[in-house]
């Protein structure tokens, strides 16, 4: 699929779709559950079918109504279900329900597209062997597919958690095993996952310890999840866009099904923004943003918020000055590597922008229509059709089919508040 995008100016209101990250959590801790729970308004495309395929494949039951999802869980029989679940392009629901998988004794193999294949998964299943699991990687060149077996026992492990989904993975899982599980951590990233996983823990009555600089957590074990029923909260992820194209085009904008409350690190996109000049007014479910007068280029540390990397490189474009997105070398292991890919996207559009190790550094630029590749990942997908947005001409953008992943109704949205936005084949 591709969108032709041109000049567009954004008014109006978007309402932002379900969480990725609360729906797959969601989906993890109702299949390691007793009894059945049911989660309102989950994202149940793209990421969220393939965790609900991996749901499935481990033996939870389900039934959907509408907006509402109804789960039975698989306690305490953790080898139900085929022994193969296909992941598609999920980076997160592969490494939760990895730690998962290894609950019971079954055999199961992960396995899921080029992209997927491409991710790395050993050092989680390197802390998952060390907890009593067992695996195997099937190919030479990248750590998917692999084949992990249980049970898990607890014990003493630690983990590199540039991925922050590593550790979130082994936190969801160890309070299912029969001993206590001491997870020492190092090197950590994006630490508001992590606390959005303490988040779904400490809403679950599950004991843990943890030190104050998140190097130490303890898990006891022989815990048990029950049956429960939550609504999904809107995605701050998803917000970013529509903020970033409100700020970029002139807007009002307004953002509703988004909750300022949530432990989501993306809402901290919010406050940059209002550091490089946008006026953004924050209400009780909802935010309004639009431009001022000025964009100010600054240096923005994105350890915390990785995925608003690909959007806010096009915000740079339009800031006086420059914009260094910076400590954020983590984006590099996502769907593609953002931080090569935007630069040489928006390179190709006329942008002068720089490369880093740990991220990019974006000059003020004009931006001119052309031809361009989102590479099958959906944030660089949303982030080039906002470049298309501010460029002149006409810009072209391929694999756009990826924007559904995290949010299906992108195009129709945008298109509703003034996106010019044509979807073709």
């Amino acid at each position: 699929m591709i969108w032709k995008v041109r000049k567009s100016v954004l008014k109006g209101t978007i309402s932002v779709p379900p969480s990725k990250s609360h729906t797959i959590r969601a989906l993890l801790i109702a299949t390691l559950a007793d009894g059945e729970s049911i989660i309102e308004s989950p994202l149940l495309e793209g990421d969220g079918k393939s965790a609900l395929d991996a749901a499935l494949g481990l033996g939870a039951q389900a039934d959907i109504a509408g907006s509402t999802l109804r789960l039975k869980g698989v306690w305490p029989d953790m080898s139900r279900g085929p022994e193969c679940l296909y992941l598609g392009n999920s980076g997160t629901g592969t490494s939760l329900f990895t730690s998962a998988a290894a609950l019971g004794s079954k055999p199961r193999t992960f396995d899921g597209d080029q992209s997927l294949r491409s991710r790395p998964m050993k050092p989680l299943l390197e802390a998952l062997g060390r907890l009593g699991a067992r695996y195997a990687i099937h190919q030479k060149k990248g750590d998917v597919p692999f084949t992990i077996t249980g049970p898990l026992k607890g014990g003493e492990t630690e983990v590199v958690a540039v991925n922050s989904q590593f550790l979130s993975s082994l936190l969801l899982s160890a309070p299912l095993a029969e001993k206590e599980t001491i997870i020492i951590v190092k090197n950590l990233h994006e630490k508001p996952y992590v606390e959005m996983t303490l988040w779904w823990l400490d809403r679950m009555n599950i004991s843990y310890a943890v030190s104050e600089n998140f190097t130490v957590f303890t898990i006891p074990g022989s815990q048990r999840y029950k049956n429960f029923r939550r609504r999904i909260p809107g995605d701050f992820s998803s917000a970013t866009f529509g903020a970033v194209a409100a700020a970029l085009t002139g807007g009002p904008v307004t953002l509703d099904n988004i909750d300022f409350t949530d432990p989501q690190g993306d809402k901290e996109v919010f406050a940059v923004l209002e550091h490089m000049g946008v006026a953004v007014e924050k209400r009780n479910d909802s935010a309004v943003v639009s431009r001022s007068d000025t964009l100010k280029g600054a240096p923005i540390d994105l350890n915390r918020m990785p995925d608003a990397l690909p959007a806010l490189a096009v915000l740079g474009c339009l800031a006086e000055g420059s914009t260094a997105l910076c400590n954020v070398q983590q984006a590099r292991i996502k769907e593609t590597d953002r931080i090569k890919v935007m630069c040489e996207e928006l390179g190709r559009m006329g942008a002068l922008v720089e490369e880093r190790e740990d991220g990019l550094v974006v000059h003020a630029s004009r931006l001119t229509g052309c031809r361009v590749n989102g590479h099958y990942d959906h944030r660089v997908v949303m982030a080039l059709c906002l470049a298309g947005m501010i460029a002149e001409g006409e810009t072209i953008i391929e694999t756009a089919e990826a924007a559904a992943v995290t949010y299906p109704g992108f195009a129709d949205d945008f298109k509703k508040a003034g996106a010019n936005i044509e979807v073709g084949e």
